[in-house]
């Protein structure tokens, strides 16, 4: 959506419709930011030999005329796809109907379905070198508004005041949308000696963990420790913090990156590896540190983490590192990346 914000900027007048699935979280999200979404059937793409892989062709085909009727219900001028379940059948009815495509992949190592995309696609553009994507440009990957114009220094005062937070260091623990439950209970296991030490613990818990995660503190938690099941402006959240504690997702990666805030991260252990590789570059730069994830537990807590963040010299450091490797205006150049498939 931060493309289609960037899009609707440029061109007030400029049609947008997105594509997904009923099940995701898209399903909320993109109507909550002013667009239209229809739906597409979920067409997984199996990774080994089972009954699901007998009912793919059937499955792709209803999906892809799905995504054909709407294309034609809208006159789509060109198709932007981010990877996914719905990408897919969308790249095939463009490439059907002879509509140009645009591929972003945002991870370090691109998925099935912008590796298919990009075969015939008009542009493709990564958010990091080295994705085996011929002829990508790397842009970066689009971020709000919110994150891209944030300036930490500036808007840390009020960030914490909103947040309830006061001077000293601030930890950041996020897991994403849905929480991690291994990050969860390492920041719980060690919470004791962050409190004895002053630090103060934004703990984003995830909606599905946050009650387990308060009932694990136990009835008189720090008084320090600050957990919430889901905060809609990060950006106040990495205003007010010092050192996050997080996953390596691409999206988080690059919004560290582009306000200069340094990470320890813990890779999701599953998929193709792609989380580690996301927080490669910024961890080669010294803007981060990566922990694998069985290797996160309390003492890891109390013995990296917590060293790094009562040291403001080696984090300045770290965030100017960080920083350079931020892509502000991604969105932007995406954006015009569009607009020359369209013409």
């Amino acid at each position: 959506m931060n493309t289609a914000d960037a899009l609707r900027r440029r061109h007030s007048e400029i049609g947008i419709s997105a594509l997904g699935t009923a099940e995701g979280l898209e399903a909320r999200l993109v109507p909550l930011r002013g667009y239209a979404l229809s739906t597409v059937p979920k067409v997984p793409l199996p990774r080994r030999p089972t009954v699901d892989l007998l009912r793919l062709p059937g499955r792709l085909m209803a999906a892809v005329r799905a995504a054909s009727a709407h294309l034609d219900e809208v006159d789509a001028s060109v198709v932007v796809g981010f990877g996914g379940y719905v990408c897919v059948p969308a790249y095939l009815a463009a490439r059907r109907r002879g509509t140009p495509i645009v591929v972003h992949e945002a991870n370090a190592r691109a998925g099935i379905a912008n590796r298919l995309g990009a075969r015939f696609a008009a542009r493709v553009a990564v958010a990091v070198p080295g994705t085996g994507l011929r002829g990508a440009v790397v842009v970066g990957i689009p971020l709000r508004r919110q994150i891209a114009q944030l300036d930490r220094g500036v808007a840390r005062p009020a960030a914490r005041a909103v947040l309830g937070l006061g001077d000293g260091p601030v930890l950041l623990v996020t897991g994403g949308s849905q929480g991690a439950r291994r990050i969860n209970t390492a920041i719980v296991e060690a919470a004791a000696a962050l409190a004895a030490a002053g630090v103060q613990v934004l703990h984003i818990a995830g909606p599905a963990q946050a009650d387990a995660v308060r009932a694990a503190l136990g009835p008189q938690p720090p008084p320090t420790h600050h957990v919430l099941d889901y905060v809609d402006g990060m950006d106040a959240a990495y205003a007010a913090s010092d050192l996050v504690l997080c996953r390596a997702g691409a999206m988080t990666c690059a919004e560290l990156a582009a306000v200069g805030l340094p990470a320890v991260y813990v890779p999701l252990p599953i998929g193709n590896g792609e989380q580690a590789l996301n927080a490669q570059p910024t961890v080669d730069a010294g803007g981060g540190l990566l922990v694998q994830d069985a290797a996160l537990d309390a003492a890891c807590v109390t013995g990296t983490v917590l060293p790094l963040l009562l040291d403001p010299l080696r984090l300045s450091q770290m965030s100017l590192a960080a920083t350079g490797l931020g892509h502000r205006s991604a969105d932007e150049a995406l954006a015009q990346i569009i607009e020359a498939a369209a013409r």
